[in-house]
């Protein structure tokens, strides 16, 4: 059986381009003198419980922005933060607990392009013990997480659509029991899932 931290730093090794929330959607146009965000998100690897699982979160139905949506921890970089790496570690240990020593990073994947103006950094990494999930009131509902080999089938992502500002807007999909995990989360779980085939 292979060791899923090998095969974690063998896709992180792999080159090959980022990904975009237009990706899909080549007909998209984008305001003039558009500026881009930097922000980080945290892929957390799990294994403390047997075979490994990514934790995710459902975003509060309350906030403004991606209300009730399934999203890594993560964040725009701030000016405290080193780096993207660091302002993904700060963020998760902000959004769910997640003590910011306690996961070991493997590595990065290319940057993602979002509608909103970000350009997220995917950091992967290993978190061998359990620890204190507190989930950040206001900001997240729920922290659960998905099964690794579930999110490392491409066969289990699908293209979806719906009307977004009066166009409409394509978008992968990668469903898991009760939880609709789609966008920009599904676009870099489906970028990390063809390098571990490859």
């Amino acid at each position: 059986m292979t060791d899923p931290i090998d095969s974690l730093m063998a896709a992180l090794a792999r080159t090959g381009p980022g990904s975009s929330d237009f990706d899909l959607n080549p007909g998209t146009i984008l305001p003039e003198g558009r500026r881009l965000r930097p922000a980080g998100v945290l892929v957390p690897v799990t294994l403390a419980h047997g075979a490994p699982r990514v934790i995710l979160t459902k975003r509060s139905s309350a906030l403004k922005h991606h209300p009730g949506q399934i999203a890594f921890p993560g964040g725009k970089q701030d000016e405290g933060d080193a780096d993207v790496i660091a302002a993904a570690l700060r963020e998760a240990e902000e959004e769910i607990g997640l003590t910011r020593t306690l996961p070991q990073v493997l590595g990065t994947l290319p940057a993602h392009e979002t509608v909103t103006a970000f350009t997220v950094t995917p950091v992967v990494a290993v978190v061998e013990r359990t620890f204190d999930v507190r989930p950040e009131p206001g900001e997240v509902e729920e922290v659960f997480s998905v099964p690794l080999a579930h999110l490392m089938r491409p066969e289990n992502y699908s293209v979806q659509s719906r009307r977004w500002r009066g166009q409409r807007r394509h978008y992968f999909t990668v469903p898991f029991g009760p939880y609709y995990i789609w966008g920009a989360t599904a676009r870099m779980l489906r970028g990390l899932a063809e390098r571990m085939q490859q």
